[in-house]
């Protein structure tokens, strides 16, 4: 079974959250529950370059930490998506609606 490993990292005006493994049903509930906590109060980039695999589930998480992230004057940033997650994001046909980008940097302009 894949796992999703998380690391931390705190910004200037973001958390970085660093994902490697798989972003599944059975590994969301950490994810979110970071995602929850931080949103409130700060942007949200996800690393996502190490990632493995993406499902239904995980897409849900990242969707709802959009929507969260709107409603508290935040926003979820996506970073440097693997060709997986990359894939599971273009299948949404909202690819355009995702802000991806390609270093932390970025986020200090927002």
């Amino acid at each position: 079974m894949d796992q999703l490993t998380i690391q931390e990292k705190v910004g200037a005006n973001y958390m970085l959250l660093e994902l490697s493994g798989a972003i599944k049903a059975y590994t969301v509930p950490n994810l979110k529950e970071k995602i929850d906590r931080y949103i409130l109060d700060t942007n949200i980039v996800l690393d996502l370059q190490s990632v493995t695999g993406f499902d239904s589930a995980g897409m849900s998480v990242i969707l709802a930490g959009i929507t969260s992230a709107e409603e508290f004057g935040t926003k979820l940033f996506l970073m440097e998506p693997s060709d997986a997650a990359r894939h599971a994001l273009e299948r949404t046909g909202f690819w355009d609606s995702f802000d991806i980008i390609h270093s932390v940097t970025e986020v200090s302009n927002v």
